[in-house]
C-alpha cells in the first residue's frame, strides 16, 4: 500500500530533510546555480543578436533604437554581420559550457547525496530489531534502497535546480519580450490557458501511471527475491510454468503502466508544440502587419519567433519535472518512514560493562510473545552456571530457539528478566553482549567472498594462524587443503558451491575462531551426515571446554553428555536433569527418547527389506 500513495507535489517538511543530504556539497551547488544563471541569461541573447543583425544591417531603411553595441559595431554591413556572428558563436559556446557544467555538477552531487542516503539506510537497517524483518518483506526493503533512492537521485540531478533554471529562463524571456513588444507578448501568452489545461491532464495521467509503475516494481522485486531464493523448491515440485505465468501477470502490469505513460508523453509534447506554433503563426501574421504599418521592426518579429521556441520548451520541461517532484515526495515519504522506524532493542544510556567473570546465565520468570498474548514462553526459570553445558529439547514450537533469540537480545522479554553474570541484559550494550557469544545455526549461511573471509567474518583481530587453527580443530583443514586456492578459495552467494556439511563445518570454524565465552549450537549437527557428525563430535567436545554452552538438538543421542537437559513443552520448562535422571522420571523426555529409539530400531539394517 505504501507504493500506491501518490503524495503531494511539494512537501516542505520532506524537502528540508532531503536538502540535508545536499548540504555537504553546497559549494558545488552554488557553482551549478551560477552556471544556471549564465545559461538562463544567454537564452535571451541569441534572439536579441538576430534582431540587431536584421534591424541594423539587413533592413537599412528602418532606423532601430540605439543599443549598447552601437559604439563598437562597424557601420559596414559585412564587418558588422561578422562581428554579430562572432558574438552569436560566443553565446553558443557559453550555453554549451554553462549547460554542461550545471548538468555535470548536479549529477555529481546527486550521486554523492544518494550514496550518503543509501549508506545511512543500510546502517539503519542493521540497527533494527529482528522483529522488524519478521514483518517487512525483503523485496520491499530492496525497493527502498534501489528504486526509491533512484527517484530521489532524479530529483537532485534533474529536478530541484533545473526547475529553478526553467523558471529563470521563462522570467528572462517574458521580461525581454515585454520590453520589445507588449502586444506580441500578450498574443503569445494567449494560448497559455490551453497549455495549462493540457499540462494538468498530462500530470494527472502520468501521476496515476507512475503510481502503478511503483506498485508493479515493488511486486516484481518481492516476487523475484522469493522465487529465486526458492528456485530449488520450484524445480522439485515442477512449478516452473506456474511461476512464469504468475510473473508474467505482474510484469504485464508494469508494462501496461509504462504504456499509459508513453501514451501520455506521446500526446502532451505534440500538443504543446502545436499550440506553440499556433501562437507563432499569430505573431507572424500580426507582426508582419505591424511591420508594414511601421509599428515594429522586422528584427523584433524574428526575435519573437525565436523567443517563442525557447518559451514553450521550459513549459514542457516543467510539466515533466512536476511529475519527478511528485514521485520524489512519495519516495522520500517511504524512505524517511524507514529511517524513522525506531529500534526497540537499544543500547542503554549507561550500559553495564561486561565483567570478565560473567559466566552465569539466568532466566528469571521469563514470559515472551511475538504478538499480543500468544505466549511462546511462559514463566520460564532456569540458570546455567559458568562452564556448564546444557541441552534444550522439546517438540517443534516448544520455544527452544526463542530462548536463544532472547538471550542474544534479538527481542526483549515482556515479563521477567534475563541476566548474564548477574546483570540484566537490558542494561548491556547489545553489540557488547553478542560479541561474547559464538553461534552455530541449523541452516549455515555463508557470504560471497573467500573461505577465510567467511571464518573471519569482518573481525580484523583474527589472524590467519587463528583461522587455520580453528579449521584444524573442527576437522575442516583436510577439505580446505583439497581446494585449489585453500583458504582463498572463492565462495559464491550463500555458499552454493559447497555441500551443506561443508558449509556447516565452516560455521563451526567461524564460531571457534572468534573465541567466544558462550557457545550456542542450534541444531548444529542436524544438517550433516553421520560421518561428518562423528568427525565434529570431538571438536565440539573441545569447543565446549571452559565455556558456558547451550545445545539445542532433536537428536537426543547428541546431547546425552550434557551436564543438564532442559525439556520444553508447550512454552513451559517442564523437566530438567541429566540424561539418566530424566529417563528415570519416565516423563516427556522419556517419551521423546522412546520415540526416537523406536524410529532408529525400525530403520536398522536388520529391519530393512
Amino acid at each position: 500500500m505504501e507504493e500506491e500513495v501518490i503524495g503531494k507535489a511539494y512537501d516542505g517538511r520532506l524537502m528540508r530533510r532531503l536538502l540535508v543530504y545536499m548540504r555537504p556539497y553546497r559549494k558545488s551547488i552554488a557553482l551549478a546555480l551560477l552556471c544556471l544563471l549564465v545559461y538562463s541569461l544567454l537564452q535571451v541573447c541569441g534572439p536579441l543578436l538576430t534582431k540587431l543583425a536584421i534591424d541594423r544591417y539587413l533592413t537599412p531603411g528602418i532606423h532601430p533604437s540605439a543599443t549598447v553595441f552601437d559604439r563598437w559595431l562597424s557601420p559596414n554591413a559585412a564587418t558588422g554581420l561578422a562581428q554579430i556572428a562572432a558574438l552569436y558563436l560566443a553565446v553558443l559556446v557559453g550555453v554549451l559550457f554553462s549547460e554542461f557544467g550545471e548538468l555535470y555538477i548536479m549529477q555529481y552531487v546527486g550521486q554523492f547525496a544518494m550514496f550518503d542516503l543509501r549508506r545511512q539506510l543500510m546502517s539503519h537497517l542493521q540497527t533494527l530489531d529482528v522483529a522488524f524483518f519478521d514483518h517487512n518483506p525483503v523485496g520491499r526493503l530492496v525497493t527502498r534502497l534501489t528504486t526509491d533512492v533512484d527517484v530521489l537521485n532524479d530529483l537532485f540531478a534533474s529536478g530541484v535546480v533545473t526547475i529553478l533554471g526553467d523558471l529563470l529562463t521563462l522570467a528572462f524571456i517574458v521580461f525581454t519580450m515585454f520590453r520589445l513588444s507588449p502586444g506580441l507578448t500578450l498574443m503569445m501568452l494567449g494560448v497559455m490557458p490551453l497549455v495549462i489545461v493540457a499540462t494538468a491532464i498530462f500530470r494527472r495521467t502520468v501521476a496515476a501511471s507512475y503510481r502503478r509503475i511503483r506498485v508493479a516494481i515493488a511486486r516484481i522485486n518481492a516476487y523475484l527475491q522469493e522465487h529465486i531464493v526458492g528456485i530449488v523448491v520450484l524445480l522439485l515440485f515442477n512449478r516452473e510454468q506456474k511461476s512464469i505465468a504468475e510473473f508474467d501477470a505482474i510484469n504485464r502490469q508494469h508494462m501496461d503502466a509504462y504504456k499509459d505513460t508513453i501514451t501520455a508523453y506521446g500526446w502532451f509534447y505534440p500538443i504543446v508544440e502545436f499550440l506553440a506554433y499556433v501562437s507563432l503563426a499569430f505573431i507572424l501574421s500580426y507582426g508582419g502587419w505591424r511591420v508594414q504599418q511601421h509599428g515594429l521592426t522586422l528584427g523584433v518579429v524574428v526575435a519573437f519567433l525565436q523567443f517563442g521556441l525557447r518559451f514553450f520548451r521550459p513549459i514542457q520541461d516543467l510539466s515533466e519535472k512536476y511529475n519527478i517532484l511528485q514521485a520524489a515526495m512519495a519516495s522520500s515519504e517511504r524512505v524517511f518512514k524507514l529511517l524513522d522506524t525506531p529500534a526497540t532493542v537499544v543500547k542503554p544510556a549507561n550500559p553495564a560493562t561486561f565483567s570478565e567473570d560473567s559466566g552465569r546465565i539466568e532466566f528469571d520468570h521469563v514470559w515472551f510473545a511475538y504478538k499480543d498474548d500468544d505466549w511462546v514462553l511462559r514463566d520460564v526459570t532456569f540458570a546455567i552456571e559458568r562452564g556448564e553445558t546444557i541441552a534444550i529439547v522439546g517438540h517443534t514450537g516448544a520455544g527452544k530457539t526463542t530462548i536463544i533469540s532472547l538471550l542474544l537480545r534479538f527481542y526483549d522479554v515482556q515479563r521477567g528478566a534475563i541476566r548474564v553474570g548477574g546483570v540484566d541484559i537490558k542494561d548491556m550494550d547489545p553489540l557488547d553482549l553478542r560479541r561474547h557469544f559464538g553461534v552455530v545455526l541449523q541452516d549455515p549461511y555463508l557470504f560471497t567472498g573467500t573461505v577465510a573471509d567467511n571464518i573471519r567474518l569482518g573481525t580484523p583481530q583474527i589472524s590467519d594462524e587463528a583461522i587455520e587453527q580453528a579449521a584444524e580443530n573442527v576437522n575442516l583443514i583436510d577439505f580446505i587443503r583439497t581446494l585449489p586456492d585453500g583458504f582463498a578459495q572463492p565462495i559464491r552467494e550463500r555458499g552454493n558451491s559447497l555441500s551443506t556439511g561443508q558449509k556447516q563445518l565452516i560455521s563451526f570454524a567461524r564460531a571457534l575462531a572468534h573465541q567466544p565465552r558462550f557457545l550456542i549450537l542450534d541444531e548444529a549437527t542436524s544438517s550433516v551426515d553421520t560421518e561428518t557428525e562423528l568427525r565434529v563430535s570431538d571438536a565440539l567436545a573441545r569447543m565446549v571446554q571452559g565455556r558456558t554452552s547451550i545445545v539445542i538438538a532433536h537428536r537426543l543421542s547428541t546431547i546425552q553428555r550434557a551436564d543438564r537437559i532442559l525439556v520444553m513443552h508447550k512454552a513451559q520448562l517442564r523437566e530438567a536433569g541429566t540424561h539418566q535422571e530424566l529417563l528415570s522420571q519416565r516423563g516427556i523426555y522419556w517419551k521423546l527418547y522412546q520415540l526416537q529409539y523406536r524410529d532408529q530400531e525400525s530403520l536398522s539394517p536388520a529391519n530393512l527389506p
